[in-house]
């Protein structure tokens, strides 16, 4: 099992715990399409000014099987992406978008089943006039993604995980699942209890 696929076993909670707020992208980026499977791979960063998408439809035809492409832009007046962009970049492998930005055509998007995290829809396109560089870090949901980070979305929120802490990362999440896994509800209660009540107590609660 590769680092990508274990990463799909990790929800993005578990992670968030791990990385900190930092590598948490901002409640607007958000699955457009529910239940919305996990994705998790490697980041194919993108920049697209405001108005423009050619390099994130660029950006279909130069990503690497199972890499999650990653859009900072920021523009709320015109869509990134459509139907046939998301059918292609799916057919072609990609797992996922996640985009600072917006979406059209969602119901063919959804009836695909392509996973697409982004702040919205809008109707109309945006125009393809500006070209720049591709796979450089970008900022996206109020986060620095660099290319390969490990990025993971699922109906939960988005992280990226810098690629120089994945295998740390993973085995302290792998690690997290299986107590959590082991324990009982009632273990859990019990010392949630002694925890909530020491808090109190150092707080000078006594109700």
């Amino acid at each position: 099992m590769d680092d990508f696929t274990a990463f799909r076993e990790i929800p993005a909670t578990t992670l968030a715990e791990s990385l900190g707020r930092a590598q948490v992208m901002d409640i607007g980026i958000r699955p457009l399409w529910t239940p919305v499977p996990r994705i998790a791979g490697p980041a194919f960063t993108v920049r697209c000014p405001p108005g423009d998408n050619l390099m994130l439809h660029a950006a279909i035809y130069r990503a690497a099987p199972g890499s999650v492409i990653v859009v900072e832009s920021g523009d709320l007046d015109y869509a990134l992406a459509g139907g046939n962009v998301c059918a292609v970049a799916q057919r072609r492998g990609v797992a996922g978008f996640v985009l600072d930005g917006l979406i059209r055509d969602l119901g063919e998007i959804r009836e695909n089943g392509f996973p697409v995290f982004a702040r919205g829809i809008i109707p109309i396109p945006g125009t393809k006039g500006a070209a720049g560089p591709l796979n450089t870090p970008v900022r996206c949901g109020g986060v620095t993604v660099a290319p390969g980070d490990i990025v993971v979305a699922d109906e939960e929120g988005v992280v990226a995980v810098p690629a120089a802490r994945a295998a740390e990362i993973l085995a302290v999440a792998q690690a997290k699942l299986a107590k959590e896994a082991a324990e009982s509800l009632s273990d859990w209660e019990a010392a949630h209890r002694a925890k909530v009540d020491k808090a109190l107590a150092g707080l000078g609660f006594t109700g």
